[in-house]
């Protein structure tokens, strides 16, 4: 049973609800009615174009129009950024948006255009823990074994990262930081490169998305210290989290989906239900599991709060490093 004042205040809700979306199909008499470009900041490969392209498909056939990847890389993300941000806001151009976007806004003293002003949040599609690994060789199998080896060996530890400014160079600079440890950054041109020089023992570590670290981890490759995640990933359930070692430690990678600032609220909305639905479907949220991901649900506002949340963590991030782009 619900009060007669509650069942009111529901019905007066639907009705503006079922109004806001008359105007709309009024002025928009079809959206979408052409094809719809899915920005992709990135080269193609990897988690990025997985989860966007299985996510295109399913908006494709629940909207009855397609919806297309266009990878535009280039310059940390930035490239692809600022072509959606100077698209028509009319929801026939969205972003892949990423933990890039909320690094660059302090890390990029440079940076074109304003991130926060420039894009509509729309809705998040997946977060994904990063893993400290390092070569078998190293004496150490914990994260409190290695802060003592880096003390005591100092100068003797190189650590990679896929290149200056990624979530995987400041994770390292973090932890530097609050362990008050040294070792020496060498970035490299992606992910892939870095871990082979790990396994070789050209440097002894890295921290790195578990999406494209875990099988190397599960083959005895090698060896996991720790997650920067508060808790540990499903997929590698035997690592601890760093911050059960280093208490506050606490990073990640992020997806979601942006449109250009004044893009339509009936859009936006339109968009993060059916972004929202497709990552409650059963297919694409094993796939997700299965890159060592977790789902992020939620409406454009929550979405557009974690991406404010997520730009001030790696802005005190950045100024602790004392790293800036040059």
């Amino acid at each position: 049973m619900i009060s007669k004042r509650t069942f009111l205040q529901s019905a007066a809700c639907a009705a503006a609800t079922l109004a806001a979306d008359s105007a709309f199909a009024v002025g928009n008499p079809a959206y979408p009615s052409h094809s719809v470009k899915w920005v992709v900041p990135y080269a193609p490969g990897g988690a990025t174009d997985v989860l966007s392209r299985l996510l295109c498909q399913r908006l494709s056939d629940r909207l009855g129009q397609t919806f297309v990847v266009e990878n535009k890389p280039g310059a940390g993300g930035n490239i692809g950024t600022q072509a959606v941000i100077a698209s028509a806001p009319d929801g026939y151009t969205l972003l892949l948006t990423s933990t890039a976007n909320a690094i660059n806004a302090s890390f990029d003293p440079a940076l074109p255009y304003d991130f926060a002003k420039g894009i509509a949040p729309v809705a998040g599609v997946a977060r994904i823990p990063l893993v400290l690994v390092v070569n078998n060789d190293l004496p150490v199998k914990s994260v409190a074994e290695f802060i003592a080896y880096a003390k005591a060996n100092p100068g003797k530890l190189s650590i990679a990262s896929s290149g200056i400014g990624t979530s995987l160079h400041l994770s390292g600079e973090l932890f530097k930081a609050m362990a008050g440890v040294q070792f020496t950054h060498v970035p490299y041109r992606g992910s892939a490169p870095g871990l082979t020089d790990v396994m070789s023992g050209q440097v002894q570590g890295m921290f790195d998305n578990v999406t494209s670290s875990f099988e190397l981890v599960r083959a005895g490759k090698l060896r996991a210290l720790g997650v920067t995640t508060r808790e540990r990933s499903d997929i590698l359930p035997d690592v601890p989290a760093i911050a059960d070692t280093l208490v506050g430690f606490e990073t990640s990678s992020f997806y979601g989906v942006g449109a250009p600032h004044d893009t339509p609220p009936e859009i936006v909305g339109l968009l993060n239900r059916e972004i929202d639905t497709a990552l409650s479907d059963p297919e694409i949220r094993q796939r997700i599991t299965d890159l060592g991901a977790i789902a992020l649900h939620g409406n454009a506002a929550q979405f557009g709060g974690m991406l404010t949340e997520e730009t001030a963590r790696w802005r005190k991030v950045v100024e602790l490093s004392g790293v800036r782009k040059e």
